[in-house]
């Protein structure tokens, strides 16, 4: 598939090929030379698009592994806030024992005494 050259590019391929064009010259060899700058265009033309391409993978790359780094960090919190909550959950229960055996303590001397 050959890919079609835009008329702007022939239209500067043209200017370009008349601007440097030697006393002599025939419009035969001006033409030439201006097929050769339009081909040389759109070689440069591809080249872009294709560095663009480049730059383009290379940010939504960046942009992922951002993505990524502020998700492993937000599971690293919660992770760390399940650990805190489950930590005051076994102070909260270490709490409800000591006051359970308190009171049986209490009770128990209190029957003692009477």
């Amino acid at each position: 598939m050959k890919p079609t050259i835009s008329t702007e590019t022939q239209q500067e391929a043209l200017v370009a090929a008349k601007a440097t064009q030697k006393p002599g010259q025939t419009k035969e060899q001006t033409k030439l030379i201006a097929q050769g700058i339009e081909k040389g265009i759109a070689e440069y033309k591809k080249l872009l698009k294709a560095k663009a391409r480049e730059r383009d993978k290379a940010r939504k790359q960046q942009l992922k592994a951002k993505s990524r780094t502020v998700n492993d960090i937000n599971d690293l919190d919660d992770a760390d806030e399940a650990f805190d909550s489950q930590s005051q959950f076994t102070l909260a229960t270490w709490v409800a024992i000591a006051l359970l055996l308190l009171s049986w303590a209490g009770f128990t001397t209190y029957f003692l005494m009477v």
